[in-house]
């Protein structure tokens, strides 16, 4: 079913004229990082730059996450909540080893916003970008903020995986939790970002997230990852952010979800970030692909799920689902391509990214976007789409 926020009668402001708001309400928020990080100075885009090495001394850990979380709900002037999901009654409440999952929440709006980062262990920064948003959530009184905490209720996963953020690897392992050893003695690998599937929901985590979102039923969400390092299309220049949507636009599957409207609505949101963030001489943009020139079909992936409207064990008879997107940082954690100098300048971009989507949908102004224009976002030719059910497809 097309949730409210998509009925044209009830849709919002979308006769209103763009928002100007002051560059230096942006880039206060921008500024205001986890953890007392200081955003560099705007540079060119060409970071980061590791020589083949990365220090993960300063990554945040699951304990840096529960800590910064019980302090933002300590000292946050507009009620932020964090709480595990075992607080929150799933049935599952931790991760394969046993950590807590923690959520935090923010807001009064009766729109459900979906906000998860670091379900790969090994992609970091969108832990410390979504505490800093959330920290701005809880504590900024402008009326940019008030408007945001009045029209959303904010649901933040700064860190979906936190036992593969502890071992530095992309995925969890399935685990014994009495023996203290992996399922059947060998270590099983589940990429988390692909156990949202009819046949998948092997890992504790993919469990307790689903459940959780089955009771929030989002109208809206964003996935922030990393990526290797890449280069922009024509241009040779380094690539700091990819926008990204599983389901290819125009591909074969997101054209038929809800009459187009996911078609629609997806490439707006992140024709809108692109827009919004070009203006920073630090961040150079284009769309994810893989490949170099093939665009993600990708139906187990989470996001997609989401989108799908995906029903598992019963929990989502009504077939709940919502557009979400994606925001790929260069770099990760566990192959030389992190870049510590770039990590403010890394964070930053995502929380810009962040700031600018939710108030472009609290004003209606991402609802205004040409759709058209994602094609204008840099990208390759596209050949073809990659799939996780039918392998490669041409185009057409």
């Amino acid at each position: 079913m097309i949730p409210q926020h998509l009925d044209p009668a009830t849709a919002r402001a979308t006769d209103r004229p763009r928002r100007r708001r002051r560059t230096a309400a942006a880039l206060a928020l921008a500024a205001a990082l986890p953890l007392g990080a200081a955003a560099p100075a705007a540079a060119d885009a060409n970071f980061p730059s590791t020589e083949g090495r990365t220090s993960t001394s300063s990554i945040l850990t699951p304990d840096d996450v529960v800590q910064e979380l019980q302090k933002l709900e300590r000292t946050s002037r507009y009620g932020v909540d964090a709480f595990t999901l075992a607080e929150a009654g799933t049935a599952v409440g931790t991760s394969e080893q046993g950590r807590d999952l923690w959520v935090a929440t923010v807001g009064s709006g009766p729109e459900h916003v979906w906000l998860q980062g670091r379900i790969h262990g090994n992609e970091p920064y969108g832990t410390d970008s979504l505490l800093g948003l959330l920290k701005d959530l809880g504590t900024n009184g402008s009326a940019e903020y008030e408007l945001l905490r009045s029209t959303f209720t904010f649901h933040v996963i700064p860190m979906y995986n936190p036992d593969g953020a502890e071992a530095n690897i992309r995925h969890t392992v399935l685990w014994d939790q009495v023996s203290g050893a992996p399922e059947g003695g060998t270590p099983q690998r589940i990429d988390l970002n692909r156990d949202w599937t009819a046949e998948g929901f092997a890992a504790d985590e993919s469990r307790a997230f689903y459940e959780y979102w089955t009771t929030v039923d989002p109208a809206w969400g964003v996935d922030i990852h990393h990526q290797g390092l890449k280069k922009e299309y024509g241009t040779g220049d380094d690539v700091t952010l990819s926008l990204g949507i599983s389901l290819a636009p125009g591909g074969p599957t997101l054209p038929g979800l809800e009459g187009g409207a996911y078609d629609r609505l997806t490439r707006q949101m992140n024709v809108h970030v692109y827009d919004e963030l070009s203006k920073y001489g630090f961040v150079n943009i284009d769309r994810y692909q893989v490949g170099g020139s093939y665009e993600i079909d990708i139906k187990g992936g989470v996001v997609s799920a989401m989108m799908l409207g995906l029903d598992h064990g019963g929990l989502n008879p009504e077939g709940h689902s919502h557009p979400v997107v994606f925001f790929e940082t260069s770099g990760n954690s566990s192959d030389g391509s992190l870049g510590q100098k770039a990590r403010g300048k890394s964070v930053r971009q995502n929380v810009l990214a962040l700031e600018e989507l939710l108030l472009g949908l609290a004003t209606g102004e991402v609802q205004q976007e040409d759709p058209e224009r994602w094609d204008e976002i840099p990208h390759a030719p596209v050949t073809g789409y990659q799939t996780d059910y039918a392998g490669l497809l041409p185009v057409g």
